[in-house]
């Protein structure tokens, strides 16, 4: 009988010992698991404190009354320039309809609406087409403009003065694969704030015969004046 009781006594605290073995392990892996995920959370900010994503991609949003735009310019004869509106991309390689030279987006100056894009070939004499298509602007119409490859050859007096009118302080001496991205309006009584130019400089060059792409973003105004 006393063996027996040992024998049960052993057994009962050998139990007793895998018994709390086994917890101390869970709760210990458990403990560590919780912990670690608990901390890789840490790391995650809030969704409230996250950025917010702004209109066409910038980096601030636009006050009431005021348009969002990004213009991209075209990165020598590679990539092709992006046109953007109120977050809604106008011209781009992926909606095919963009073209070496100039390509322009026309827009509602009050209603943001998208009136025409079209993109003129510089070097296969669209200079005709082109004066048609600026002559024929109306009055308070939003006009985004980005080159692509060279925009400047065949460019005449009259295209320039055209631009001249819109607000342009640099297509009067745009030349041959200078990069350039505009915005301006027909009507408007001021020159445009929403312009860059790059010349195109051998020793300067990003690329081999072609400066660097232009990006110009910023806040248009409803019938800018």
């Amino acid at each position: 009988m006393r063996v027996t009781s040992v024998i049960r006594s052993l057994v009962l605290l050998l139990t007793l010992l895998a018994s709390w073995f086994l917890m101390q392990t869970y709760f210990q892996h458990s403990w560590k698991a919780i912990s670690l995920r608990s901390w890789l959370g840490a790391t995650k900010k809030p969704s409230s404190e996250r950025l917010p994503r702004h209109k066409c991609g910038n980096q601030k949003s636009c006050p009431q009354n005021y348009f969002a735009f990004k213009i991209i310019s075209g990165a020598a004869n590679v990539v092709g320039p992006s046109i953007c509106f109120e977050d809604l991309v106008l011209m781009s390689s992926v909606k095919n309809n963009i073209g070496r030279g100039l390509n322009i987006a026309l827009v509602n100056g009050t209603t943001g609406q998208l009136l025409k894009t079209d993109a003129f070939d510089m070097y296969s004499g669209d200079i005709t087409k082109l004066q048609t298509f600026l002559q024929g602007i109306k009055r308070g119409t939003l006009v985004l403009t980005a080159s692509y490859d060279d925009a400047a050859t065949k460019m005449n007096d009259k295209v320039r003065a055209y631009f001249t009118e819109l607000g342009s302080s640099h297509v009067g001496k745009l030349a041959f694969r200078d990069n350039w991205v505009f915005l301006g309006a027909k009507g408007l009584l001021n020159k445009s704030p929403f312009e860059k130019h790059i010349k195109n400089d051998g020793e300067t060059n990003k690329y081999d015969g072609w400066p660097e792409l232009l990006e110009m973003e910023g806040c248009a105004p409803r019938k800018m004046d």
